[in-house]
Protein backbone atom coordinates (compact mmCIF):
# COMPACT_ATOMS: atom_id res chain seq x y z
CA UNK A 1 0.00 0.00 0.00
CA UNK A 2 1.76 3.32 -1.26
CA UNK A 3 2.50 5.81 1.62
CA UNK A 4 1.29 9.07 -1.37
CA UNK A 5 -1.80 10.63 -0.73
CA UNK A 6 -4.23 11.05 -3.70
CA UNK A 7 -4.53 14.26 -5.07
CA UNK A 8 -7.95 16.46 -4.63
CA UNK A 9 -9.51 15.84 -7.47
CA UNK A 10 -10.97 18.71 -9.49
CA UNK A 11 -14.20 19.02 -11.48
CA UNK A 12 -15.29 21.97 -13.64
CA UNK A 13 -18.37 23.27 -15.19
CA UNK A 14 -18.36 24.55 -18.34
CA UNK A 15 -18.92 28.04 -17.21
CA UNK A 16 -15.97 27.92 -14.74
CA UNK A 17 -13.63 26.13 -16.98
CA UNK A 18 -14.03 29.32 -19.15
CA UNK A 19 -13.63 31.40 -17.04
CA UNK A 20 -10.16 30.10 -15.72
CA UNK A 21 -9.02 29.56 -20.17
CA UNK A 22 -9.58 33.22 -19.72
CA UNK A 23 -7.43 34.30 -16.94
CA UNK A 24 -4.59 31.73 -18.43
CA UNK A 25 -4.57 33.07 -21.38
CA UNK A 26 -5.11 37.14 -20.02
CA UNK A 27 -1.38 39.65 -20.94
CA UNK A 28 -3.72 42.14 -18.28
CA UNK A 29 -3.83 39.71 -15.17
CA UNK A 30 -1.29 39.53 -13.03
CA UNK A 31 1.03 36.36 -13.30
CA UNK A 32 0.48 34.62 -10.17
CA UNK A 33 -3.26 34.99 -11.06
CA UNK A 34 -2.58 33.48 -14.17
CA UNK A 35 -0.52 30.58 -13.04
CA UNK A 36 -2.93 29.31 -10.28
CA UNK A 37 -5.41 29.03 -13.23
CA UNK A 38 -3.10 27.04 -14.81
CA UNK A 39 -2.45 24.59 -11.87
CA UNK A 40 -6.70 24.06 -11.95
CA UNK A 41 -7.01 23.49 -15.02
CA UNK A 42 -4.25 21.07 -15.33
CA UNK A 43 -5.21 19.44 -11.97
CA UNK A 44 -8.95 19.19 -13.83
CA UNK A 45 -7.21 17.41 -16.94
CA UNK A 46 -5.66 14.84 -14.24
CA UNK A 47 -3.04 15.57 -13.72
CA UNK A 48 -0.45 15.11 -10.53
CA UNK A 49 0.79 17.79 -8.54
CA UNK A 50 4.28 16.98 -9.23
CA UNK A 51 4.26 17.22 -12.84
CA UNK A 52 1.73 20.00 -12.60
CA UNK A 53 4.63 21.83 -10.82
CA UNK A 54 7.10 20.83 -13.67
CA UNK A 55 5.01 22.77 -15.80
CA UNK A 56 4.00 25.56 -14.73
CA UNK A 57 7.35 26.11 -13.23
CA UNK A 58 6.41 26.20 -9.23
CA UNK A 59 7.44 23.75 -6.47
CA UNK A 60 4.90 20.62 -5.99
CA UNK A 61 3.59 22.23 -2.70
CA UNK A 62 2.67 25.30 -4.57
CA UNK A 63 0.79 23.49 -6.70
CA UNK A 64 -0.94 20.93 -4.09
CA UNK A 65 -1.52 24.23 -2.29
CA UNK A 66 -4.14 25.90 -5.34
CA UNK A 67 -5.22 22.58 -6.42
CA UNK A 68 -6.94 22.66 -2.79
CA UNK A 69 -7.89 25.58 -2.21
CA UNK A 70 -10.01 25.94 -5.40
CA UNK A 71 -11.90 22.72 -4.36
CA UNK A 72 -12.90 24.31 -1.09
CA UNK A 73 -13.48 28.02 -2.32
CA UNK A 74 -13.91 27.87 -6.27
CA UNK A 75 -12.80 30.74 -7.51
CA UNK A 76 -12.75 33.44 -4.46
CA UNK A 77 -10.13 30.41 -3.34
CA UNK A 78 -7.39 31.96 -5.87
CA UNK A 79 -7.88 35.50 -4.86
CA UNK A 80 -6.99 34.42 -0.98
CA UNK A 81 -3.04 34.65 0.06
CA UNK A 82 -4.02 32.36 3.13
CA UNK A 83 -3.66 32.61 6.35
CA UNK A 84 0.46 34.53 6.70
CA UNK A 85 2.07 34.58 10.27
CA UNK A 86 0.89 34.78 13.57
CA UNK A 87 -2.50 36.23 14.94
CA UNK A 88 -2.72 40.07 15.06
CA UNK A 89 -1.89 41.16 18.84
CA UNK A 90 -3.69 44.11 18.98
CA UNK A 91 -7.52 44.16 17.37
CA UNK A 92 -9.95 47.07 17.08
CA UNK A 93 -10.88 46.13 20.52
CA UNK A 94 -7.85 47.32 22.05
CA UNK A 95 -8.17 51.22 19.65
CA UNK A 96 -11.54 51.16 21.62
CA UNK A 97 -9.88 50.64 25.13
CA UNK A 98 -7.51 53.45 24.43
CA UNK A 99 -9.98 55.90 23.62
CA UNK A 100 -12.49 54.81 26.42
CA UNK A 101 -9.51 55.67 28.36
CA UNK A 102 -8.60 58.96 27.12
CA UNK A 103 -12.18 59.92 28.48
CA UNK A 104 -10.94 58.89 31.63
CA UNK A 105 -9.55 61.50 34.02
CA UNK A 106 -5.58 61.01 34.29
CA UNK A 107 -3.91 59.19 37.23
CA UNK A 108 -3.53 61.00 40.41
CA UNK A 109 -0.20 62.97 40.53
CA UNK A 110 -0.73 63.81 36.19
CA UNK A 111 -2.27 66.85 34.54
CA UNK A 112 -2.65 64.67 31.51
CA UNK A 113 -2.44 61.45 29.61
CA UNK A 114 0.68 60.03 28.14
CA UNK A 115 1.55 57.23 25.33
CA UNK A 116 3.64 55.38 28.74
CA UNK A 117 0.75 56.38 31.00
CA UNK A 118 -2.19 55.01 29.09
CA UNK A 119 0.38 52.18 28.47
CA UNK A 120 0.69 51.42 31.91
CA UNK A 121 -2.94 52.25 32.67
CA UNK A 122 -3.63 48.83 30.02
CA UNK A 123 -1.49 46.73 30.81
CA UNK A 124 -1.06 44.37 27.92
CA UNK A 125 -0.70 46.90 25.27
CA UNK A 126 2.73 48.20 24.44
CA UNK A 127 3.63 51.91 24.67
CA UNK A 128 4.52 51.73 20.87
CA UNK A 129 1.34 50.52 19.84
CA UNK A 130 -0.08 53.36 21.72
CA UNK A 131 1.71 55.88 19.81
CA UNK A 132 0.87 54.60 16.61
CA UNK A 133 -2.82 54.11 17.08
CA UNK A 134 -2.95 57.67 18.38
CA UNK A 135 -0.64 58.96 15.59
CA UNK A 136 -3.09 56.89 13.32
CA UNK A 137 -6.36 58.69 14.94
CA UNK A 138 -4.27 62.01 14.43
CA UNK A 139 -4.41 62.66 18.57
CA UNK A 140 -1.78 64.59 20.14
CA UNK A 141 -1.25 64.58 23.77
CA UNK A 142 1.26 67.05 23.90
CA UNK A 143 -1.04 69.87 22.11
CA UNK A 144 -2.92 72.11 24.08
CA UNK A 145 -5.65 74.50 22.83
CA UNK A 146 -7.73 76.41 25.07
CA UNK A 147 -11.28 77.44 23.75
CA UNK A 148 -14.67 79.56 25.01
CA UNK A 149 -18.13 78.41 24.29
CA UNK A 150 -20.75 80.86 24.95
CA UNK A 151 -24.00 79.26 26.21
CA UNK A 152 -25.87 82.73 26.02
CA UNK A 153 -29.33 81.83 25.20
CA UNK A 154 -29.74 85.24 23.22
CA UNK A 155 -26.11 84.67 21.52
CA UNK A 156 -27.02 85.05 17.96
CA UNK A 157 -29.64 88.04 18.31
CA UNK A 158 -26.55 89.84 20.61
CA UNK A 159 -23.88 88.94 18.19
CA UNK A 160 -26.07 90.22 15.15
CA UNK A 161 -26.69 93.96 17.22
CA UNK A 162 -22.68 94.00 17.57
CA UNK A 163 -21.93 93.34 14.24
CA UNK A 164 -24.57 95.44 12.65
CA UNK A 165 -22.84 98.07 14.52
CA UNK A 166 -19.72 97.46 12.53
CA UNK A 167 -21.12 96.76 8.57
CA UNK A 168 -23.97 99.49 9.22
CA UNK A 169 -22.81 102.25 11.60
CA UNK A 170 -25.59 104.66 12.76
CA UNK A 171 -25.65 108.16 11.52
CA UNK A 172 -24.64 110.47 13.09
CA UNK A 173 -23.33 108.67 15.94
CA UNK A 174 -20.25 106.87 17.06
CA UNK A 175 -19.64 103.40 17.97
CA UNK A 176 -16.56 102.56 20.20
CA UNK A 177 -15.30 99.19 21.70
CA UNK A 178 -14.53 99.72 25.14
CA UNK A 179 -12.34 97.62 27.59
CA UNK A 180 -9.85 96.82 30.10
CA UNK A 181 -7.04 95.32 30.19
CA UNK A 182 -5.92 94.96 33.68
CA UNK A 183 -2.29 94.20 35.67
CA UNK A 184 0.08 95.64 32.81
CA UNK A 185 3.48 94.80 35.09
CA UNK A 186 5.94 97.61 34.95
CA UNK A 187 8.89 95.75 34.94
CA UNK A 188 12.82 96.70 34.71
CA UNK A 189 15.39 94.23 32.81
CA UNK A 190 18.60 94.77 31.02
CA UNK A 191 18.38 94.25 27.80
CA UNK A 192 20.63 94.39 24.65
CA UNK A 193 22.27 92.38 21.63
CA UNK A 194 23.65 88.95 22.04
CA UNK A 195 26.06 87.89 20.33
CA UNK A 196 26.50 83.77 20.04
CA UNK A 197 29.55 81.53 19.65
CA UNK A 198 28.55 80.64 16.25
CA UNK A 199 28.40 84.36 15.07
CA UNK A 200 24.39 84.37 15.33
CA UNK A 201 23.44 87.87 16.74
CA UNK A 202 19.92 88.33 18.38
CA UNK A 203 18.21 90.19 21.15
CA UNK A 204 17.63 89.18 24.36
CA UNK A 205 17.26 90.37 27.86
CA UNK A 206 18.16 89.50 31.82
CA UNK A 207 15.87 86.45 33.88
CA UNK A 208 16.58 89.25 36.60
CA UNK A 209 14.16 91.48 36.74
CA UNK A 210 12.46 94.39 39.43
CA UNK A 211 9.03 95.25 39.72
CA UNK A 212 8.15 98.61 39.56
CA UNK A 213 4.70 98.53 40.13
CA UNK A 214 1.02 97.81 37.79
CA UNK A 215 -1.60 99.36 36.19
CA UNK A 216 -4.52 99.31 34.51
CA UNK A 217 -5.19 100.28 30.94
CA UNK A 218 -8.77 101.72 29.76
CA UNK A 219 -8.88 101.90 25.76
CA UNK A 220 -12.07 103.22 23.70
CA UNK A 221 -11.22 101.96 20.03
CA UNK A 222 -13.45 104.19 17.71
CA UNK A 223 -14.50 102.14 14.90
CA UNK A 224 -14.74 103.90 11.84
CA UNK A 225 -11.15 106.37 12.63
CA UNK A 226 -9.54 103.38 14.20
CA UNK A 227 -8.68 105.81 16.74
CA UNK A 228 -8.50 104.87 20.57
CA UNK A 229 -8.22 106.81 23.47
CA UNK A 230 -6.56 105.27 26.50
CA UNK A 231 -5.89 106.09 29.82
CA UNK A 232 -4.19 104.67 33.04
CA UNK A 233 -5.64 103.73 36.24
CA UNK A 234 -4.26 102.21 39.44
CA UNK A 235 -7.82 99.88 40.14
CA UNK A 236 -10.51 98.50 37.65
CA UNK A 237 -13.49 99.55 39.58
CA UNK A 238 -16.94 100.74 38.56
CA UNK A 239 -15.72 104.26 39.94
CA UNK A 240 -12.24 104.06 37.17
CA UNK A 241 -14.84 103.20 34.15
CA UNK A 242 -17.59 105.83 35.10
CA UNK A 243 -14.60 108.32 35.41
CA UNK A 244 -13.18 106.72 31.99
CA UNK A 245 -16.92 107.22 30.14
CA UNK A 246 -17.31 111.05 31.75
CA UNK A 247 -14.21 111.91 29.56
CA UNK A 248 -15.27 109.95 26.64
CA UNK A 249 -18.43 110.99 27.09
CA UNK A 250 -17.26 114.70 26.98
CA UNK A 251 -15.19 114.39 24.40
CA UNK A 252 -18.36 113.86 21.90
CA UNK A 253 -21.12 115.90 23.31
CA UNK A 254 -24.47 115.98 21.36
CA UNK A 255 -23.35 113.09 19.74
CA UNK A 256 -25.08 109.53 19.85
CA UNK A 257 -22.67 107.42 21.23
CA UNK A 258 -23.03 103.53 21.14
CA UNK A 259 -20.63 101.86 23.15
CA UNK A 260 -19.77 97.54 22.73
CA UNK A 261 -18.82 96.27 26.19
CA UNK A 262 -18.56 92.84 27.52
CA UNK A 263 -20.07 91.69 30.30
CA UNK A 264 -17.97 92.47 33.44
CA UNK A 265 -19.97 93.51 36.46
CA UNK A 266 -18.29 96.96 36.51
CA UNK A 267 -20.31 97.76 32.71
CA UNK A 268 -23.79 96.36 33.89
CA UNK A 269 -24.82 96.83 37.49
CA UNK A 270 -28.63 96.24 38.07
CA UNK A 271 -29.59 100.06 38.39
CA UNK A 272 -27.01 101.98 36.10
CA UNK A 273 -28.38 105.44 37.25
CA UNK A 274 -25.27 106.41 34.96
CA UNK A 275 -26.74 105.55 31.99
CA UNK A 276 -30.35 106.93 32.88
CA UNK A 277 -28.16 110.00 33.01
CA UNK A 278 -26.67 110.08 29.58
CA UNK A 279 -29.60 109.59 27.15
CA UNK A 280 -27.09 109.82 24.06
CA UNK A 281 -25.18 106.59 25.40
CA UNK A 282 -26.36 103.52 24.47
CA UNK A 283 -24.70 100.53 26.00
CA UNK A 284 -24.58 96.88 23.79
CA UNK A 285 -23.09 93.58 25.07
CA UNK A 286 -21.54 90.95 23.44
CA UNK A 287 -22.68 87.80 24.19
CA UNK A 288 -21.68 85.91 27.19
CA UNK A 289 -18.04 84.15 26.76
CA UNK A 290 -17.71 85.91 23.38
CA UNK A 291 -15.74 89.00 24.10
CA UNK A 292 -13.65 88.34 21.11
CA UNK A 293 -16.58 89.99 19.07
CA UNK A 294 -14.93 93.34 20.93
CA UNK A 295 -12.85 94.76 18.31
CA UNK A 296 -10.81 96.64 20.95
CA UNK A 297 -9.56 93.16 22.19
CA UNK A 298 -7.56 93.22 18.80
CA UNK A 299 -5.73 96.14 19.56
CA UNK A 300 -4.94 95.29 22.88
CA UNK A 301 -3.12 92.37 21.13
CA UNK A 302 -0.87 94.12 19.08
CA UNK A 303 -0.07 96.62 21.77
CA UNK A 304 0.88 93.00 23.72
CA UNK A 305 3.18 92.15 20.90
CA UNK A 306 4.58 95.24 19.66
CA UNK A 307 4.68 97.50 22.85
CA UNK A 308 4.50 95.81 25.96
CA UNK A 309 5.55 92.26 25.27
CA UNK A 310 9.90 92.04 26.22
CA UNK A 311 9.89 95.76 26.68
CA UNK A 312 11.79 97.09 30.05
CA UNK A 313 10.01 99.48 32.30
CA UNK A 314 11.25 101.95 35.08
CA UNK A 315 8.62 103.09 36.53
CA UNK A 316 4.40 103.00 36.26
CA UNK A 317 4.61 107.30 36.52
CA UNK A 318 8.10 108.26 35.36
CA UNK A 319 9.71 111.54 35.70
CA UNK A 320 9.51 114.23 32.74
CA UNK A 321 13.29 113.53 31.67
CA UNK A 322 12.31 109.58 30.79
CA UNK A 323 10.17 111.21 28.58
CA UNK A 324 9.18 108.13 25.91
CA UNK A 325 8.59 106.25 29.02
CA UNK A 326 6.46 108.65 30.76
CA UNK A 327 4.87 109.92 27.65
CA UNK A 328 3.19 106.21 27.18
CA UNK A 329 2.58 105.17 30.70
CA UNK A 330 2.06 107.65 33.05
CA UNK A 331 -1.56 108.02 34.77
CA UNK A 332 -2.93 110.39 32.24
CA UNK A 333 -5.42 110.26 28.96
CA UNK A 334 -3.97 110.22 25.90
CA UNK A 335 -5.45 109.77 21.91
CA UNK A 336 -3.49 107.51 20.12
CA UNK A 337 -4.27 107.27 15.90
CA UNK A 338 -3.82 103.53 15.03
CA UNK A 339 -3.54 103.86 11.08
CA UNK A 340 -4.53 100.18 10.24
CA UNK A 341 -3.72 100.61 6.54
CA UNK A 342 0.03 101.76 7.22
CA UNK A 343 0.86 100.84 10.85
CA UNK A 344 1.41 103.47 13.96
CA UNK A 345 1.13 107.20 12.76
CA UNK A 346 4.64 109.01 13.02
CA UNK A 347 3.31 111.03 16.63
CA UNK A 348 3.06 107.59 18.58
CA UNK A 349 5.75 106.59 19.50
CA UNK A 350 6.28 102.27 21.01
CA UNK A 351 7.03 102.46 25.19
CA UNK A 352 9.93 100.06 24.65
CA UNK A 353 13.27 101.62 25.81
CA UNK A 354 16.41 99.77 26.43
CA UNK A 355 16.94 100.08 30.31
CA UNK A 356 20.33 99.04 31.99
CA UNK A 357 20.02 97.88 35.67
CA UNK A 358 22.38 99.43 37.32
CA UNK A 359 25.21 97.13 39.03
CA UNK A 360 24.90 95.02 36.18
CA UNK A 361 27.74 94.12 33.41
CA UNK A 362 25.37 95.22 30.82
CA UNK A 363 25.73 98.52 32.82
CA UNK A 364 29.39 98.35 33.11
CA UNK A 365 29.41 97.92 29.16
CA UNK A 366 26.84 100.83 28.73
CA UNK A 367 29.39 102.95 30.59
CA UNK A 368 32.60 101.84 29.14
CA UNK A 369 30.93 102.42 25.61
CA UNK A 370 29.57 105.81 26.06
CA UNK A 371 33.09 107.24 27.42
CA UNK A 372 34.98 105.87 24.30
CA UNK A 373 36.39 102.59 22.74
CA UNK A 374 37.15 99.55 25.39
CA UNK A 375 40.49 99.86 26.57
CA UNK A 376 41.67 96.07 26.88
CA UNK A 377 43.69 96.54 29.87
CA UNK A 378 44.09 92.50 30.94
CA UNK A 379 45.95 89.83 29.41
CA UNK A 380 42.72 88.03 29.89
CA UNK A 381 40.55 90.45 27.83
CA UNK A 382 43.46 90.40 25.28
CA UNK A 383 43.07 86.75 25.35
CA UNK A 384 39.52 86.47 24.94
CA UNK A 385 39.48 88.83 22.08
CA UNK A 386 41.74 87.07 20.17
CA UNK A 387 39.82 83.60 20.95
CA UNK A 388 37.11 85.18 19.44
CA UNK A 389 38.89 86.24 16.49
CA UNK A 390 40.10 82.90 15.70
CA UNK A 391 36.55 81.65 16.16
CA UNK A 392 37.91 79.29 19.81
CA UNK A 393 36.73 79.05 22.87
CA UNK A 394 38.96 78.88 26.07
CA UNK A 395 40.86 75.73 26.43
CA UNK A 396 40.47 74.10 22.67
CA UNK A 397 43.82 73.97 20.82
CA UNK A 398 44.70 75.16 18.25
Amino acid sequence: MSGIPEATPIILTEAERAELEGLARSTKTEYRLRQRARIVLLAADGMASRAIGRTVRCTTGTASKWRVRYAEKRLAGLDETGDRGAEPKYTAVTGKRILALLDQPPPAGYARWSGPLLAAALGDVDVQYVWRFLRAQKIDLAGRKSWCESDDPEFVAKAADVVGLYLAPPENAVVICVDEKPSIQALERAQGYLKLPNGRTLTGHSHDYKRNGTTTLFAAFEVATGKVTAAHKKRRRRVEFLDFMNDIVAAHADTAIHVILDNLNTHKPRNDRWLKRHPNVHFHFTPTRASWLNQVEIWFSILQGKSLHGASFTSVAQPASTSMLHRNLQPARQAIRLDQNQGPSKTHQSPFRETVIPGTSAARASRKLRAGPLEIDSPAQRRSIALRRTGRHEGQRP
